[in-house]
């Protein structure tokens, strides 16, 4: 199946990662895939922001309780849908599902002009933009493992990633550069377009996944010509009955609460250092470039290597031990320069190495499980953490940036025994677990 003459496109893919010529069209899709995916979230996410500025910076908390509900109300209508239609229908139409909402908000925007509507559809949008970010991640994710081998995942997980990665550098260049010149509903339109361009290619990758298993390559043993089985709540039951989901869903759910610890960390020290709105997001877009640089770089030449190299358990182990030695410096030397240091180690490491290991926890899952209960651990259980923590970590807030590094060294002592034990299930499973 290899070409007697690779392409000059596949010599520089396979100088960065190791891919086999019979893959190179799948994993092409697949960054494509999650180019076009990330990046057009990546420009209605300011909007997303900013509409909750019209809704009241000081009533958040609410918007994030709203979410979390929306979340345990899609996450079984994603289940039932998933039963009753083909998944090579519906996974398309998950993001031309999305293109459509996208396209609805715009019109509800335009059409709007009394404040007190405003205030409302501002609401409905900041919910609606952070329920379905996690969900359209989540499934493609979901997608990545129901294609890729166990072994080809060690190997082209971290390569794929960096497509996103690279959606999440264009995305915000394009708000920023036209974001003057067509307004928030221009983006919304540009962001509709690039879901429905995910849309295309989500259905070119599964014939692709077809033509390969039906050519004998090494791909998942799966079909998406077929309805997944069960109804409503088989992601919870799923997730409820299996020791390892229920290890993963800790290992998110620990990794969400630092996340967040440190986000309240950060947004004090920021809050302190710079008098003005302009400078506190110049110092975030600094951080936010420099993760997503440092972090493609490792994604397309250093993780496929590197998991192959120490195995998935060690890819799971380094956050939860970045994260220790990160709270306990931040506990001796509480400055901005400090955190923002580790914030940008944290996320680096987190997007190049532990987040495409995590994904490759779920190509020894049933398929059931790959996309019913991983949509529930990255959805409903993702928002629980988020939406705990938050409260939590305002809570410790006023004892200090010590006092919530403290905290965090607590939480990541408690994540390394996990990751330690989840990284064992998976390396010792033999079929699906």
């Amino acid at each position: 199946m290899s070409p007697s003459n690779p392409s000059v496109f596949a010599r520089v893919f396979k100088s960065m990662a190791v891919i086999e010529d019979f893959e190179l069209k799948a994993v092409t899709l697949s960054m494509l895939y999650f180019f076009f995916l990330f990046g057009s979230y990546s420009v209605v996410k300011p909007v997303r922001d900013a509409m909750g500025t019209v809704y009241g910076v000081k009533h958040l908390q609410e918007l994030f309780t709203a979410t979390f509900l929306a979340s345990l109300v899609f996450a079984p209508l994603y289940s039932g849908l998933a039963s009753r239609i083909r998944l090579a229908t519906f996974l398309p139409w998950v993001y031309g599902f999305i293109a459509a909402s996208v396209l609805l908000f715009f019109a509800l925007f335009r059409g709007v002009a009394d404040p007190g509507q405003l205030h409302w559809v501002s609401a409905g949008f900041y919910v609606w933009v952070s329920t379905f970010n996690i969900l359209i991640i989540s499934v493609f994710w979901s997608f990545m493992a129901d294609i890729f081998s166990r072994t080809q995942a060690k190997r082209l997980f971290g390569f794929v990633a960096a497509g996103g990665t690279i959606g999440g550098i264009v995305g915000p260049l394009i708000a920023t550069l036209l974001g003057k010149s067509v307004g928030n509903n221009g983006l919304m339109l540009i962001a509709a377009a690039g879901f429905i361009v995910t849309a295309v290619l989500v259905r070119m990758l599964a014939a692709e996944k077809a033509r390969l298993a039906a050519a004998g390559a090494e791909v998942q043993r799966t079909t998406l010509d077929r309805k997944l089985s069960g109804g409503l709540f088989d992601g919870f039951r799923l997730l409820l009955r299996s020791p390892y989901l229920l290890l993963l869903a800790l290992f998110l759910l620990l990794m969400t609460w630092v996340s967040t610890i440190v986000y309240f960390q950060l947004g004090d020290l920021i809050t302190r250092a710079f008098a003005s709105a302009d400078e506190r997001t110049r110092a975030y877009a600094s951080i936010e470039l420099a993760v997503n640089s440092l972090a493609v770089v490792l994604q397309l030449f250093g993780t496929g290597r590197l998991i192959r190299r120490f195995g998935v358990g060690t890819g799971l182990l380094v956050n939860p031990v970045i994260m220790v030695i990160a709270f306990l410096a931040v506990l001796f030397s509480p400055v901005l320069l400090v955190l923002g240091g580790i914030q940008i180690v944290r996320r680096v490491a987190e997007y190049a190495v532990a987040k495409p290991t995590r994904e490759m926890l779920f190509t020894v899952v049933d398929q059931e499980s790959r996309y019913k209960a991983k949509n529930v651990i990255d959805t409903v259980v993702y928002r629980f953490g988020d939406l705990s923590s938050s409260w939590v970590s305002h809570a410790i807030l006023p004892f200090g940036v010590a006092g919530l590094a403290i905290f965090g060294a607590i939480v990541s002592a408690i994540w390394f025994p996990i990751a330690y034990l989840l990284g064992k299930r998976y390396e010792s499973a033999r079929g699906t677990v």
